[in-house]
């Protein structure tokens, strides 16, 4: 059996099946995240929201109690877990962020973490993240800031940053998050886990408004490949209050993940062909990680996008102040909410009341030329790859980079734009950890696949991941206390 202390530092696969097996018990790996918890959390701000320790305990032993009886809920039977605080959690605060909802109570879940709670997942609390999931940094007014797991004066990423920080400091043995602009890839990048962009419609999401595709979407996070799949086995899925979910069972990511990977052709974007301007030592961390690509057997060609991609970028900035200004007008409309909105927010919802349907449109067709287009460059290559962001980790009192290599960032998400190809085509992406700087930084770069592609996107990750060791890197202050 092993020592409380050790049981964080479990995989999520190796703790399931030592619940199972009754080797440890749910309210000893309740208890051991817990004091984990308590210890690290002051250090990263990632957890926030958290519920009392004695009912999380009785909730552990509830669990115990049906395994005791030959009854299991399922793969995440007495998992301690954290949901980002974008997501609605029944009886349990949703901040989003914003002061305006600091003492929110949902009625009900979202519909994939009430898969995650069937699944046996018992709620501890929330994950932070910036005010209504806006900018790759996460701060915000109701919790403060979310700091880097391998440099605590640095930022964690966002939106998803709590997440991506607690998975780091073996806070939660997995984590979910969301991504419109980067938001799992970016903090996985920021704090070297895995992340997963999936293709719309594979996790179902929010149920106010069902028949528009939206750009963000919901996903895991996790130390490693087979995790990652575990977690996307179960909030993936058909469910009629969304009628553009995805249909395919998702016990396909259930399955073995191991393949030939001699002569699969890879596309390596870079900087989009000097389109987009990168910190020093990211390209490089990028290329050696494509080095260990060749070496499992696949062939690389750096190309570049054969597209306008200054377009792509405009056409995504109509689309987003339409997507995120049209659900957060209603709290601008108010003068004495609006006082409490961070300038972004400010600037999307007024964004988007100075477009029209017609712009909206024009916008919607250019991403769909980009989509086509992209379709061209996967009939010639089974993968593309970029790097997953363009600047390191920066100072958590920096809300967002104003430069990057000289040059002016026109925008608090404009440092960011290297995701934004991969949003705008409705494809899949994973970001998969390269490396870290001289000072320490981790990196990452995206494998980024056709439209539902994520079984292969798993595949390639998995080898990557047998061929390297950069998941196995434990952040010094979480070392420490293992």
């Amino acid at each position: 059996m092993p020592a409380d202390a050790s049981i964080p530092f479990m995989d999520a696969h190796s703790l399931s099946r030592a619940i199972h097996a009754r080797e440890v018990s749910c309210e000893a790996v309740m208890t051991a995240y817990l004091d984990r918890i308590e210890a690290l959390n002051p250090k990263v701000n990632a957890i926030v929201s958290m519920r009392p320790r004695d009912a999380l305990l009785a909730e552990a032993r509830a669990c115990d109690e049906e395994l005791a009886a030959g009854r299991s809920r399922g793969w995440m039977h007495g998992f301690p877990q954290a949901i980002k605080d974008l997501a609605a959690t029944k009886d349990i605060v949703t901040t989003q962020g914003s002061p305006l909802f600091r003492d929110h109570l949902p009625a009900e879940d979202a519909i994939f973490v009430a898969r995650m709670r069937a699944a046996g997942a018992i709620v501890i609390g929330k994950t932070n993240t910036p005010e209504f999931g806006l900018g790759s940094q996460t701060y915000n007014p109701v919790f403060g800031v979310t700091r880097n797991a391998f440099d605590h004066k640095r930022t964690a990423g966002g939106s998803s940053g709590g997440a991506a920080a607690a998975l780091a400091m073996r806070l939660l043995p997995v984590a979910d998050g969301s991504d419109h602009a980067g938001s799992l890839r970016n903090p996985g990048a920021f704090n070297n886990v895995l992340g997963l962009r999936p293709t719309f419609g594979r996790v179902p999401g929010k149920t106010e408004e069902v028949f528009i595709p939206q750009m963000g979407v919901n996903g895991p996070m996790a130390r490693n490949v087979a995790d990652l799949a575990g977690l996307l086995a179960i909030q993936a899925g058909y469910d009629p209050r969304l009628p553009l979910s995805l249909r395919e069972d998702p016990a396909r990511f259930l399955q073995p993940l191991d393949r030939e990977f001699r002569g699969v052709r890879i596309g390596w974007l870079g900087d989009l062909g000097g389109h987009l301007p990168m910190e020093d030592g990211i390209l490089d961390l990028c290329r050696s990680a494509l080095r260990v690509l060749e070496e499992i057997g696949c062939t690389i060609e750096e190309i570049a996008p054969g597209f306008d991609m200054e377009s792509v970028w405009q056409a995504w900035k109509i689309l987003r102040h339409w997507q995120v200004g049209a659900g957060l007008a209603p709290l601008w409309r108010d003068r004495a909410k609006r006082a409490l909105l961070k300038p972004e927010v400010v600037w999307e919802i007024e964004g988007g009341l100075k477009i029209g349907a017609y712009e909206v449109t024009a916008a919607s067709t250019l991403r769909s030329a980009w989509y086509h287009h992209v379709r061209g460059l996967f009939a010639r290559y089974d993968y593309l790859i970029l790097p997953t962001a363009q600047v390191f980790p920066f100072p958590a009192e920096t809300t967002w980079p104003r430069e990057i290599a000289g040059r002016s960032m026109d925008s608090y998400h404009r440092w960011m734009e290297v995701v934004i190809p991969v949003t705008m085509s409705g494809g899949p992406a994973i970001n998969v950890p390269v490396g870290f700087d001289p000072r320490g930084l981790p990196m990452g770069m995206q494998i980024w696949g056709p439209d539902a592609s994520e079984f292969a996107l798993l595949q390639i990750a998995r080898a990557y991941e047998r061929a390297t060791s950069w998941l196995d890197r434990v952040p010094e202050s979480a070392a420490a206390s293992g």
